[in-house]
């Protein structure tokens, strides 16, 4: 016959190393020492790992979160500070333009002075040069033309204004005091109206106060008229009530008084206790006679216990004696057992070394050696 190579079934080359695989795995798994010993449970270790990582990975997240959020504020800030810059620069031009527009100095009130003397090319000189010598000359520079005019009507202006501000003035003082005046004389016709609304108050006040001392006349009167009614009853009454314990049977004393008789009682004559006037001499010797045969009948009592308590102690010392005897019967019992107890033990122990003597020098004497335990745990199954 011929040779054939026949093809290698790979599926089970396959099958093969893959439980080489799982075994070589499960061995590492037992044999660990660190997992066996421990207990360490790696997915719970490795869920905690994941975990942790999802806490760093949230962290770095919110703390980028927060730098993009102070980025933005602080880029908002900036241009909001550019723009009010910006602005507080607009209206400081548009200032700077308002002032050269509308507030020239040649358009002052004295312009006309100070431009003036700056030398305007407008001032002239109602001489001409030609007139004029070198020793002649009115007008320097600097100077100007009408100075002395110019200055007085300088001056009847500011007085006009300040005549005209001392009348305002003047003016102001008068309406001030007109109306100080009009405010006294409103002061004092509401002082005026006070003192009368309070006349008329006092008025009502007075007259309600004797209307109410009429009324607290009237009712004491009335009070003191029942008072009196009172204490001429309250006075009838004692007198009947003296009249009637004078004349009845509990200032009289009579022992008769005390005692009632009844028809349904089968013991005799009741006393009444608000009548009772004390004991008689007959019941007194009764209530003698009858403690003394308590005091008798007492004694008597006391020495039949006295006699009870002797003979009940006299039983309690022959228990006791006779528990004695028995405790001490049971403590020789017991002795007396153990040193039986302790013979058989004895015993026992020499049973023990004898055999014990037996399993070492005759039945067990060949000893494992160190291969013997080696071979134990080689193997997963």
């Amino acid at each position: 016959m011929y040779k054939v190579d026949l093809p290698v079934d790979e599926s089970a080359l396959r099958a093969v190393e893959r439980r080489r695989a799982a075994e070589a795995e499960r061995e590492g798994r037992i044999f660990n020492t660190r997992a066996r010993v421990i207990g360490v449970d790696l997915r719970v270790l490795q869920k905690q790992q994941e975990e942790k990582r999802e806490r760093l990975e949230m962290g770095k997240q919110r703390d980028m979160a927060r730098d993009l959020l102070r980025l933005s504020l602080d880029e908002m800030a900036m241009q909001q500070k550019k723009e009010e810059e910006e602005l507080r620069r607009e209206l400081a031009q548009d200032l700077v333009q308002y002032r050269a527009i509308h507030q020239r100095a040649e358009d002052s009130r004295d312009a006309d002075i100070n431009y003036g003397r700056q030398g305007a090319p407008n001032a002239s000189i109602s001489v001409s040069d030609s007139a004029l010598g070198p020793a002649s000359m009115q007008v320097f520079l600097g100077e100007g033309m009408n100075e002395n005019e110019k200055k007085r009507a300088q001056m009847e202006m500011n007085e006009r204004n300040l005549r005209a501000q001392r009348e305002e003035r003047e003016k102001q003082e008068r309406e001030q005091k007109n109306r100080e005046l009009l405010t006294g004389r409103e002061l004092v016709e509401r002082d005026l109206r006070a003192v009368q609304l309070n006349a008329l108050e006092e008025e009502c006040k007075r007259a309600a106060r004797i209307a109410l001392s009429h009324y607290n006349q009237a009712q004491a009167e009335e009070r003191m008229e029942k008072e009196q009614q009172e204490r001429l009853r309250r006075e009838g009454e004692e007198l009947a009530e003296v009249q009637y314990m004078v004349t009845s049977d509990l200032l009289t004393e009579r022992p008769e008084a005390a005692k009632r008789k009844t028809e349904s009682s089968a013991e005799g004559p009741q006393v009444l206790t608000d009548r009772w006037k004390g004991m008689t001499p007959q019941q007194i010797s009764d209530i003698h006679r009858k403690r003394e045969e308590q005091c008798l009948e007492k004694e008597g009592l006391k020495e039949m216990e006295m006699q009870r308590d002797v003979a009940w102690d006299y039983h309690l010392t022959e228990q006791a004696r006779q528990q004695e005897r028995e405790e001490k019967r049971d403590k020789e019992l017991q002795r007396e057992r153990r040193i039986q107890l302790d013979k058989y033990n004895q015993q026992l122990a020499l049973e023990q070394q004898t055999h014990q003597h037996y399993i070492d020098k005759q039945l067990y004497t060949n000893r494992p050696s160190v291969q013997y335990f080696t071979q134990f745990g080689t193997s997963s199954r």
